[in-house]
């Protein structure tokens, strides 16, 4: 393979298109599987550049057409990523996980009951049903939470037993760093915090691997020190949205807990898990000005909480499957201003414990930041 290209775009710019345009791939089964359907990044492939392993939309309507293609790798696992035929990257592909071979005792896919995110991130929804996802007129407009369980890719309820003992191998055949423990909406105040907690105990029963946990705010703030004291050592409570009326069409279900009530409970957490362990996954493209969303992150980073702004991706089979993807331009114009924010007010993603914002995959933030960073220091 010749010596590495200069690439025309920075990572964060190259990044960006990537993620706006998905990618076609010469070689579909390179690296670890992709995934369609179902909770988390989904009809992506993880793809690592310049060091960073990111996601990169291939089985959208946009990819299909995409003028990035990635190249079959050769013997020693590159690959290149051109455009019109003129080389901009080299790249890799992480490979598919050992774990994915096991089943439990009780015949169970380990990859069904959690799967490899990223490069070195083990990722679960523990409940894979939802009380936001049981009709049209409440459910997110862009979620896939049940496409996978009723393709039979995945368990309806993951017990702390079956994810202590999946942790476990990750670790030790894959060198898994960190996980996610996200949930579906069930019935009752706790909105999830219950069997968030359960899990992390039967986790840290089998292995020290550190956790963040995903729901919406529970009514009573009272369970934050209780997630914690369980074993989680992050959590993410996801705006996905910002302004009310875009969430009120978008997740019509979900808007019924105000961004207010995202904000009480952001104060409330940041100090159980402290600054910057706390997260907010927001998607950009779904009708947020970049004006809008840098406000909210302004609020979040006064908090110590860090806001991971992700470019929205659609998924098939889902409502908004042909909503576009947002432009490479207005991700830059709002994760060049929002690293620049993050430095100051001294949130790092490599701080972060677990979690999205750890990964960082799904955005160019992460490399925005390191960008960011370099400049400071020469300043």
């Amino acid at each position: 393979m010749p010596t590495k290209p200069k690439p025309t775009l920075r990572t964060e710019e190259l990044i960006n298109e990537l993620q706006s345009f998905g990618v076609r791939l010469v070689d579909p089964s390179a690296g670890a599987a992709s995934r369609r359907g179902g909770a988390g990044p989904s009809d992506h492939k993880a793809i690592t550049i310049d060091g960073m392993t990111v996601m990169a939309p291939v089985h959208t309507a946009p990819a299909f057409d995409s003028p990035y293609l990635v190249e079959k790798p050769d013997a020693f696992g590159r690959s290149r990523i051109t455009r019109d035929g003129a080389v901009v990257a080299e790249a890799s592909f992480p490979l598919g996980p050992k774990f994915y071979e096991l089943t439990t005792a009780e015949g169970v896919p380990y990859r069904h009951i959690a799967t490899l995110h990223g490069r070195d991130v083990l990722a679960t929804t523990v409940l894979q049903t939802c009380i936001r996802y049981q009709s049209r007129t409440k459910t997110c407009q862009f979620c896939a939470i049940g496409q996978s369980l009723a393709a039979g890719r995945t368990i309806a309820h993951k017990t702390p037993a079956q994810l202590g003992e999946v942790a476990e191998a990750a670790v030790r055949l894959d060198g898994v760093r960190h996980m996610v423990m996200t949930t579906g909406t069930p019935k009752g105040a706790d909105r999830g915090a219950v069997v968030l907690a359960d899990s992390c105990v039967g986790v840290k029963a089998r292995v020290n691997l550190p956790i963040q946990v995903q729901c919406e705010p529970p009514d009573d703030d009272a369970w934050f020190e209780r997630l914690r004291t369980a074993g989680a050592d992050a959590l993410g409570m996801h705006l996905e949205a910002v302004s009310e009326p875009v969430r009120q069409r978008i997740m019509p279900g979900k808007a019924t807990v105000s961004v207010e009530r995202y904000f009480e409970a952001f104060a409330a957490a940041a100090p159980v898990f402290g600054r910057g362990q706390v997260s907010t996954y927001i998607l950009a493209g779904l009708g947020d000005t970049a004006e809008e969303i840098l406000a909210v992150c302004e609020r979040l980073t006064a908090l110590g909480v860090y806001p991971f702004v992700v470019p929205f991706t659609p998924i098939s089979g889902t409502p908004l499957e042909s909503h576009p993807t947002p432009p490479a331009a207005f991700m830059a114009s709002i994760l060049g201003p929002l690293a620049r924010m993050l430095i100051a007010s001294g949130l790092r993603s490599v701080d972060v414990k677990a979690g999205c914002a750890k990964c960082g995959a799904c955005s160019s933030l992460a490399a925005y930041e390191r960008g960011e960073s370099a400049c400071s220091s020469k300043r």
